[in-house]
């Protein structure tokens, strides 16, 4: 208002059609496409507008003849300018983001509203824009106000196309429009009725909507392409070009009952209003019918995916019940999938893995409550086929409209091959025993119980005497069945919660945990009854074969490691071996502070078999003629050695996986 008071009109209007001009030309070269383009057109159209509103005011100050022409040139120019390229960069930003039916459809509603508001500008002002007696300003007055309804329709019509955060541009586009067509009908009453306070509105008005045009394209949206076609648009962008129809026809109800006047203008703006309805109506049934025959390919698609696929796609809602269950459940679990839906989905799920499953579905619960979406869930589960098996099922659990979705798969097989090379990594091929690699693993476990202290494991280390020989006459195979019976003779000897072992060849060793390892009889007394039942006679091929066995017994102590203690029952059992074989001998600490290179006979303590052992006078055989420490140096192994050992009775070696 106050520029409009102290800056004249042919001044202060044009001049701020330049502002707003140089705002969107500057917006414009931050975009690129056809919203450059409509930014473009916009700017020009701004600026042809401010060069018909200073020709037209120089026009009405200077009536010199030549001048005179050259400025009607000029005003005429400008406003066609204005309202062409004002309609063509709406048509350009009607045709983004759609395909033909859609980019048709926003022009016809953006008709609609204008066609609509220049009826009712019709038959509100012609009366008035004649009174003058100056049909060029009569027809310059209109034109104003033409140019305003049109790109203020189309403004409208696109205003919905936005997504709800980015209409910004396009609400306050639409606000300076209406401020300008305000101001353009300001001008076609008499001055009386324009002015107030000695307030020029109609300069005011102009400002001010030129105002809002600088300011529009800098708002959210401003540089946005219109994305949303009319099967995402809310109910009210849809029902908005058909209000101010039915405004229209009321209106000219209305006019028609009081006796008013209809020319051929006002006929020709109904008529066309209601064809561009019918258009309308037209175009949305095709667009309709052009996504009803997408979404039933797509549907299509889909359920060829879904059907053909091996993963059972499972549907439940919040509560666990199931909703959907794909036609894969069949080949997979047994089961109709028709006959699954409406079943809790914990019914057939191993009691063992309702924990997991609870908690992945409680987690997908609370993401849906709380409105956000979370990666997923993954887990293995049982589930229960229809022949009454369990079946190991990997599934994914994410987020769905109408709750959660399940893909599953069975990966039985998987599991059986993995386990199997589990076995295979950690057990005997030959015994099923646990190798080298399981047994250190499980003396380090033991190890670090809090009941060492009170309750120390023991380890017996066992090697089979007399094995080379049978191994060397009877072949190779029955060595073989002469190990497994050792083995099973081994683990009848023991308890189930002791583990025994094979660590290669003919090398046996046994963890004894709780109360045995507590005091050295208990650990005695099992390896007693491991050397009675080793020597018994064994019935191979029908033949009857006899062997002993060497055990030695090293009780953890605190602080040993579990390299430590097989190393002290490998050099226990050697040294019964070296003391003339069948014996046990058990790991005495030696005191802190020395050393010794050999075991050390004081250390140890030796139980014969039930033969008397040979006199230490007698030369041991050929095979054990190396001093304790060179038999100690070159047989006692950790568990990170060789798995298979030669010695004087070992004829059979197996190489194992570690």
């Amino acid at each position: 208002m106050t520029v409009a008071l102290f800056v004249p009109a042919g001044v202060g209007i044009p001049a701020a059609h330049a502002v707003a001009a140089l705002s969107l030309v500057v917006r414009a070269r931050t975009a690129a496409g056809r919203v450059r383009l409509r930014l473009t057109l916009l700017a020009v159209s701004v600026a042809a507008g401010g060069l018909h509103h200073l020709a037209f005011a120089r026009l009405s100050s200077s009536r010199a003849d030549g001048l005179g022409e050259v400025l009607r040139l000029l005003s005429a120019s400008g406003i066609a300018l204005c309202l062409v390229l004002g309609v063509a960069a709406m048509v350009v930003a009607a045709a983004d983001g759609g395909t033909t039916l859609v980019w048709l459809r926003r022009l016809l509603d953006g008709w609609m509203v204008a066609g609509s508001l220049l009826a009712l500008c019709w038959m509100l002002l012609l009366h008035r824009a004649d009174r003058s007696g100056d049909a060029y300003g009569s027809f310059q007055d209109l034109a104003r106000v033409v140019t305003d309804v049109l790109v203020l329709g189309l403004v409208v019509a696109l205003r919905f196309c936005l997504k709800r955060g980015e209409r910004a541009a396009t609400t306050v586009g639409a606000l300076a429009l209406v401020v300008l067509t305000a101001s353009d009908m300001l001008r076609i009453l008499p001055p009386a009725a324009v002015s107030w306070a000695g307030i020029p509105w109609a300069a005011a008005c102009s400002l001010t909507g030129l105002l809002l045009v600088t300011v529009a394209p800098w708002l959210a949206g401003g540089t946005r392409v219109m994305e949303v076609d009319h099967h995402l648009m809310p109910v009210i962008g849809v029902v908005a070009p058909f209000v101010p129809v039915a405004v229209c026809v009321v209106a000219l109800g209305a006019h028609t009952m009081v006796g008013g006047s209809t020319d051929m203008v006002l006929m020709l703006l109904a008529g066309s209003l209601l064809v561009a309805l019918g258009t309308r109506q037209g175009v949305i049934h095709a667009d309709h019918l052009r996504f009803t025959r997408e979404a039933t390919t797509r549907e299509a698609h889909y359920r060829t995916l879904v059907d053909g696929t091996r993963d059972v796609i499972t549907i439940v809602g919040l509560d666990g019940r199931v909703l959907y269950v794909s036609p894969a459940a069949y080949d997979v679990f047994g089961y109709r999938p028709e006959a699954q839906v409406g079943a809790r989905l914990f019914l057939y799920c191993h009691p063992e893995d309702l924990t997991p499953l609870t908690r992945a579905v409680e987690a997908v619960r609370r993401e849906a409550a709380s409105g956000r979406r979370g990666p997923g869930r993954r887990m293995v589960c049982r589930v229960r086929h229809a022949d009454g098996r369990w079946r190991h099922v990997e599934s994914s659990v994410s987020h769905h409209p109408r709750g959660m979705i399940f893909v599953s798969r069975d990966v039985t097989d998987r599991v059986v091959r993995q386990t199997q090379l589990e076995r295979l990594a950690f057990h005997d091929a030959l015994t099923g025993l646990p190798n080298r690699a399981l047994f250190a693993d499980r003396v380090a476990h033991a190890l670090r119980k809090e009941t060492t202290r009170t309750a120390p494991p023991a380890v017996l280390f066992v090697d089979l005497d007399g094995f080379k020989a049978v191994n060397d006459s009877a072949g190779h195979a029955v060595g073989d069945i002469l190990l497994v019976h050792a083995a099973r003779r081994l683990q009848t000897s023991v308890r189930a919660q002791d583990t025994v072992a094979r660590l290669g060849g003919d090398e046996f060793a046994v963890l004894l945990e709780g109360e045995t390892g507590t005091r050295p009889s208990r650990s005695r007394d099992v390896a007693e009854r491991v050397l009675a039942a080793l020597t018994r006679p064994y019935s191979l091929a029908g033949r009857e074969a006899r062997v002993s066995a060497s055990i030695g017994i090293a009780v953890a102590l605190p602080g040993v490691t579990p390299q430590e203690l097989l190393r002290q029952a490998d050099a226990a059992m050697y040294e019964a071996k070296r003391m003339g074989k069948g014996r046990i001998r058990q790991h005495i600490p030696q005191p802190a502070g020395t050393h010794h290179s050999a075991p050390d006979p004081a250390r140890t303590t030796a139980i014969p078999l039930q033969e008397p052992p040979q006199p230490q006078t007698q030369s041991p055989p050929p095979e054990h003629r190396h001093d304790a420490q060179e038999l100690s140096a070159a047989r006692v192994r950790t568990p990170a050695a060789d798995l298979c050992d030669t010695d004087e009775d070992q004829g059979h070696s197996e190489a194992l996986p570690q």
